[in-house]
């Protein structure tokens, strides 16, 4: 009796845990529909909407930009060294190109800028949105009077510009960095020459053929969707919808994040798989 006494408490928590873990997945492909049906509805490119939409492409690429291309270049610089010295030292010097670019420009460059837009730029704009439904939640429970937004209309004037904001850059640090890293790579292993870029062109030419390039190119367009659309989703719709939600607001931010890092890790493994199997 003792036993399934206390299994029974187990058994409930499982199956709450398990209704929230599916609403919030279902809510994200909710969500993730209609902010790409928004990206092919030409009123979200009004002059009225126009507007607010390059306003936050700009303010999530221009600041990012700059540093993260310095910070790339570091990285790029003290990474491309170690490999080469590294493959000198083993008498592995012609593979020392194909590691580099490999490692780098198809691998860590375009990792590393979807987690750096998602923790300058989309997560913070998901706990904003959050914290913005529940004092107004709070308002309207206390009895204060206040207007209530559409939720459409947020979706057009707030979610999707935010959105569009963190796809479209993700996709500049992504393609700067990695053409900054080509340059460096070629200045450190073959100084300031122009005699070896016609070698250094056929090497790059072949590690790029027509499945890794486009296996590249899928890679980045899906981690800027990720990055761009799992930190919104949860706060656009509202929590009082689901009952269980409400004991998990005070770790709003860090689902999120623990959501968003699973589905670049999946998408970061296909294309490792289809690299390299």
């Amino acid at each position: 009796m003792i036993t399934h006494a206390s299994l029974f408490p187990s058994l409930r928590r499982l199956h709450r845990a398990t209704v929230v873990w599916l609403t919030s997945w279902w809510r994200l492909a909710q969500f993730a529909v209609l902010v790409l049906s928004r990206a092919f509805t030409p009123s979200s490119y009004r002059k009225d909407n126009r507007n607010a939409l390059a306003c936050q492409v700009v303010l999530g690429t221009a600041p990012n930009l700059l540093w993260f291309s310095v910070l790339s270049a570091l990285i790029s610089l003290v990474i491309i060294r170690i490999v080469v010295v590294t493959a000198y030292s083993y008498g592995l010097s012609g593979y020392a190109l194909e590691m580099v670019v490999r490692v780098l420009v198809l691998e860590l460059i375009p990792l590393t800028a979807a987690l750096f837009v998602a923790l300058r730029t989309t997560l913070p704009a998901g706990v904003e949105f959050a914290q913005k439904r529940l004092a107004a939640a709070a308002a309207a429970a206390a009895g204060s009077a206040g207007t209530r937004v559409d939720p459409m209309t947020a979706l057009r004037t707030e979610y999707f510009p935010r959105a569009a904001a963190g796809v479209f850059a993700v996709w500049l640090l992504a393609a700067v960095s990695c053409i900054l890293t080509l340059v460096l790579t070629y200045l450190i292993i073959y100084g300031f020459t122009p005699y070896a870029l016609p070698g250094y062109t056929r090497v790059v030419g072949q590690i790029f053929n027509p499945s890794v390039a486009l296996i590249l190119v899928l890679k980045i367009a899906l981690f800027s969707f990720a990055v761009g659309i799992i930190p919104l989703a949860s706060s656009y719709y509202d929590a009082a919808a689901n009952p269980f939600v409400l004991r998990f607001r005070a770790t709003h931010g860090l689902a999120d994040m623990v959501r968003m890092f699973s589905v670049v890790l999946l998408i970061e493994g296909a294309s490792l798989m289809g690299n390299y199997y």
